[in-house]
């Protein structure tokens, strides 16, 4: 029984799981600011290719 309280306390002290999620939650932000950046600038990109082609009247 001695054993069991010591695995349950070990479980309950040890920072494993919660810095397991937060290191996920951090990638998880990084994931979503990352796809936000490569979307715009894809975005004004096309923008930009647009302008260029009207300006030399490729349309």
């Amino acid at each position: 029984m001695k054993s069991l309280a010591l695995k349950l306390h070990r479980f309950l002290v040890s920072e494993d799981g919660p810095t397991a999620v937060e290191y996920a939650v951090m990638l998880a932000l990084i994931v979503i600011v990352c796809l936000t950046a490569i979307s715009s600038i894809g975005t004004q990109a096309n923008l930009t290719f647009e302008r260029v082609a009207t300006e030399l009247g490729a349309e």
